[in-house]
């Protein structure tokens, strides 16, 4: 009768064995997976990210936009006209270089709306080859090493009492799904991030038509603060992901399981919470508002 108890105890054990292991291997895999995933989303440009949309967006831009674009730049242009006659005593002091620097604003304006979906993707261009950079050295130390932590923590399961390592099997099991919800909750902060990206630049020629002008130029220069902000969002993205990684390799799981779990789940929480603040810490730094 003993026997049969043992052999029970111990087939009961191995059950729970395996369904820790199970669930921590899959924890840590879906770090793993995680942080590369969100290294191969920021690193793509807005073109890479969806070329059916990319294109959509770039045909609103020249069919839609740019026409509104040309109305404002003809209404700032002769506000500007009107201006500079008023101020200089009804044209009786007008010299005629004012003349020509209307005339080159008007030029210059002209230009950058005609041009403005190129100029937008090269500043994404120029912050992707700054993520590009920060991703390889971020990949390099990212990956947590999953045999050792497994082999680690079967070697530990095996002076567990049973209703300690049932007790783990729950705490593993919620943990484990509180995992796959934060990592939706970080696709869906990446997938906001390139929402904001297109309508951003959809809509580029229309604070374009206003840099040259003193009285209106401010919603151009802030336009641009707010497009350097959403391309260098990556770049603080990647910096956060560094820092995550870091922190998840210093858990070890040693004599306390329970604490090395929660220290695992409270660093993804960190991180999720730390990606929802990218972009105002972003536009912060850039002076966008």
């Amino acid at each position: 009768m003993f026997d049969i108890f043992g052999e029970i105890e111990e087939w009961f054990r191995s059950l729970l064995t395996g369904f820790i292991t199970s669930n921590m291997t899959t924890m840590f895999t879906d770090v793993n997976d995680k942080t590369s995933s969100i290294a191969g989303e920021v690193s793509k440009t807005p073109q890479q990210w969806n070329a059916s949309v990319f294109s959509m967006i770039q045909s609103i831009s020249s069919s839609v936009i740019i026409p509104i674009a040309s109305i404002i730049i003809a209404l700032v242009m002769t506000y500007e006209l009107i201006s500079m006659i008023i101020e200089k005593n009804n044209m009786h002091d007008v010299d005629t270089w004012m003349i020509f620097r209307w005339v080159f604003k008007a030029f210059i304006t002209i230009t950058l709306v005609s041009n403005t979906f190129q100029i937008t993707m090269a500043i994404f261009e120029v912050g992707q080859s700054i993520v590009n950079s920060a991703s390889a050295i971020v990949g390099s130390n990212s990956a947590v090493n999953v045999d050792e932590v497994v082999g680690n923590l079967e070697t530990l399961l095996e002076d567990m009492e049973i209703g300690e390592m049932l007790l783990l099997t729950i705490e593993s099991l919620i943990m484990s799904l509180a995992m796959k919800i934060i990592s939706l909750l970080i696709t869906v902060v990446l997938y906001v991030r390139m929402m904001e990206i297109y309508i951003y630049t959809s809509v580029a020629p229309i604070p374009f038509s206003t840099l040259m002008n003193r009285e209106w130029g401010n919603i151009g220069n802030n336009y641009i603060r707010g497009l350097v902000a959403l391309a260098f969002q990556g770049f603080f993205i990647m910096v956060i992901v560094g820092i995550y990684c870091a922190l998840v390799n210093s858990v070890t799981v040693s004599s306390d399981i329970h604490s090395a779990m929660f220290e695992l789940g409270a660093f993804t929480v960190l991180l999720c919470f730390a990606l929802f603040k990218t972009s105002s810490i972003s536009k912060s730094i850039m002076g966008a508002h």
